[in-house]
């Protein structure tokens, strides 16, 4: 049809249209409609769909809105809603033009129902094109500050501005648990995702951030006390199930404030892992506070070395090896001097316990049965265990 002989709509329908449609959408901006009315209008009147030029508009649209926060489905509820609301004053359907020609009427319910289905498919892919972009550009923001956090920066000031954005306040105490297990974990696994909401709502509440580093699990929480920190570690828990399955073991650091705190914080986790597998440590936790004599032996390692050396070198002479009496000296110290308690929890019997007993006093020189032999030998048999004697050649 001419443009000249086209009926135009009423003064201010089409505005009245998008004006209803917004209050139907939730009082979205009517300008989001853009020209689509006026399209539709011209359109059902020329009894053709909507130019796939005029389509591609759409796209623009639905990532526009993306980029403002609009809901997906308040969107295409907008221009939906649009379509029939101007459904009523099309000129094939309002007044007598229905009776008239009602071929004119389906052509133009055909025109009306391919526009918005042309727009919508419009809308949504530039929509969904635009949020992946948003998210692709937040994890990667999310991943830099995370690999800034943990391993250091010299804008501090800026670090902690940024540390707010992922609910962290840094001026607050922070503790940082890493958790390791027999397969790797990855960044955006639905596991740490059940982690994050496990952890909303804790002692820490919305204040964790839950990535992953080198193949670990890596929680920042806040940690006001140590009830806290406790409560973050049994949430871990309950995700990560019985660590027989997985293998996983979790090591803590100490709290502290400050973006310097939560990298020591991470430092000391690590090394509390490492440390717990070289002990064999029995709980899948390793808290660094629990560690911390075994911290100030490695300390100086020269003189743990020499500790070492000096006075358990002689039992790699032993049939066996030193194994078998590092073990039974841990036993008989957790057992508290008690041969027969140790000689249970070793499953032999109390003359073989005594025995070797007897034979570290021998061979070392210390006494188990002495307070000052008990002292030495404790401190020794913890200090091969940190430094991996007799296994590790530096050792």
């Amino acid at each position: 049809m001419p443009p000249e002989q086209r009926p135009s709509p009423g003064p201010g329908a089409l505005a009245d249209v998008a004006a209803e449609a917004a209050r139907d959408a939730g009082g979205l901006d009517p300008a989001l409609l853009g020209d689509f009315l006026d399209e539709v209008w011209t359109a059902v009147l020329d009894r053709r769909r909507l130019p796939a030029s005029r389509t591609a508009r759409y796209r623009l649209v639905g990532e526009q809105a993306a980029g403002a926060g609009v809901a997906l489905r308040a969107l295409l509820d907008l221009y939906l809603s649009a379509a029939w609301r101007l459904w009523r004053l099309l000129p094939p359907v309002a007044g007598a033009g229905a009776g008239v020609d009602p071929a004119a009427v389906v052509d133009a319910g055909e025109v009306v129902l391919r526009a918005s289905d042309d727009a919508v498919a419009a809308l949504t892919e530039g929509y969904q094109l635009a949020r992946r972009q948003l998210v692709r550009r937040e994890e990667s923001a999310r991943r830099e500050f995370v690999d800034d956090l943990l391993t250091g920066t010299s804008d501090v000031h800026g670090l902690v501005a940024r540390a707010q954005r992922y609910g962290l306040d840094l001026a607050a105490p922070h503790t940082v648990t890493v958790v390791r297990a027999r397969s790797a974990y990855t960044e955006g696994s639905a596991l740490l995702a059940t982690l994050e909401r496990r952890l909303q709502g804790s002692a820490a509440d919305a204040d964790a951030l839950v990535a992953t580093k080198d193949g670990a699990v890596v929680v920042v929480s806040a940690a006001p006390d140590r009830a806290a920190v406790r409560e973050v570690l049994e949430r871990v828990r309950s995700v990560l199930g019985p660590p027989a399955r997985t293998g996983w073991r979790a090591g803590v650091g100490r709290p502290g404030t400050g973006a310097g705190a939560v990298l020591q914080s991470y430092e000391q986790a690590r090394r509390a892992l490492d440390l717990a597998q070289r002990l064999d440590w029995s709980e899948p936790v390793a808290d660094t506070a629990d560690l911390v004599v075994h911290e100030v032996l490695l300390r100086d390692r020269a003189a743990a070395r020499d500790l070492v050396r000096t006075l358990l070198d002689p039992l790699r002479s032993v049939r066996g090896g030193p194994e078998p009496y590092l073990r039974t000296v841990e036993a008989y110290l957790a057992a508290g001097g008690n041969a027969t308690e140790a000689a249970r929890r070793l499953h032999l019997s109390v003359r073989a316990v005594t025995y070797r007993l007897a034979r570290l006093r021998e061979l070392t020189g210390a006494d188990p049965a002495d307070a000052a032999g008990r002292f030495a030998l404790q401190a020794a048999v913890l200090a091969a265990r940190a430094l991996g004697w007799p296994h590790d050649a530096e050792a």
